[in-house]
């Protein structure tokens, strides 16, 4: 080699790569595979967490949301609540003693 030239190190490492034998080659592909797998299940797993976490907050809202649907609808069905509408919009009153009929189930 001359004082002014570089050896050209990619191209020593491809040629001792296909010289030598094909088992140098296998196990860089096989190597690189690996890595590349490691890294598409770490993305997997990364994804599958974020939607876990994301499904876990749906949960949490839509609880929440039923908690005070219930509430709601106790307050809306309670007795003396229904009876004031009755009276005040239906104009509705409670029968006289004279006119309530009794149904018995036989």
């Amino acid at each position: 080699m001359s004082k002014g030239t570089q050896p050209n190190l990619a191209k020593h490492i491809a040629y001792d790569l296909l010289t030598v034998g094909r088992t140098p080659l296998i196990l860089l592909l096989l190597i690189f595979a690996s890595a590349m797998g490691v890294v598409f299940a770490t993305h997997h797993t990364r994804q599958a967490i974020n939607d876990k976490d994301i499904a876990l907050q749906e949960r949490e809202r839509l609880d929440n949301e039923w908690r005070n649907l219930l509430l709601e609808e106790n307050a809306l069905s309670e007795h003396s609540r229904v009876q004031a509408l009755a009276k005040q919009e239906l104009d509705m009153r409670r029968p006289d003693a004279d006119k309530e009929v009794v149904v018995s189930l036989k």
